[in-house]
């Protein structure tokens, strides 16, 4: 038989980091991802600055990144993470593995939502002389924000499952918590209460993503 005590200073700790972890994360994905997609789309057959040679390549790089297992991306990462953090280990460690496996992963959800967006109406915008940044900027994202939210809360639900990966391996979080002090030492209080937190966390990612989409949908 194991523990069964939970320590809430330890809990409300691993909480913070799988929290940090998560949203920095997400917010560097968001962004990049964002641009990313913005070129994805652009750079297309038939796109605003079509280049077929930069929508291949960064095409093949993102396609590339995301058939990479994330525990795979975690160590191969682990050059990088430790010239950027000068470590492997802890939840700012875990940071250059989340945002290069989110990235690409939002990237794509940018693109089919841009793809959703009317092309009659960025069609108008040419015939009335806007330029490719006042379409993007005016056209493109306001009609695809619905879909760009909704890929956002998506992303940060799959971050929060790549954080309990990267916490197994010493990243910190709920998922170091649920596997060092829950599994590996048989304490099923630890083991539940972290699984529990993480859903959650899921949850509550969800409700804000759907609460946002539903606010900013005009359709």
């Amino acid at each position: 038989m194991g523990e069964t005590t939970l320590n809430i200073e330890q809990l409300l700790t691993a909480v913070y980091e799988t929290v940090f972890m998560t949203f920095v994360s997400l917010l560097f994905a968001s962004v990049f991802g964002l641009l990313i997609g913005i070129l994805l789309y652009c750079t297309q057959s038939g796109g605003l600055l079509e280049n077929k040679f930069i929508n291949r390549i960064t095409d093949m790089i993102v396609n590339i990144l995301r058939a990479i297992p994330f525990l795979i991306l975690l160590i191969l990462l682990i050059p990088l993470t430790r010239a950027l953090v000068g470590s492997m280990l802890g939840a700012k460690a875990a940071l250059p593995p989340l945002i290069a496996a989110a990235t690409p992963f939002f990237a794509r959800m940018c693109v089919i939502a841009f793809q959703e967006v009317d092309k009659g109406t960025i069609e108008a915008s040419k015939a009335m002389g806007a330029s490719t940044s006042q379409i993007i900027g005016k056209v493109l994202l306001p009609e695809a924000m619905p879909a760009i939210v909704s890929g956002i809360a998506v992303t940060g639900i799959s971050l929060v499952g790549y954080t309990a990966m990267a916490g197994a391996i010493g990243a910190g979080g709920l998922g170091n918590l649920a596997y060092m002090y829950g599994f590996a030492r048989r304490n099923p209080a630890v083991l539940y209460t972290s699984t529990v937190i993480i859903v959650l966390i899921v949850f509550a990612i969800q409700w804000i993503g759907d609460a946002i989409v539903k606010k900013i949908d005009k359709r």
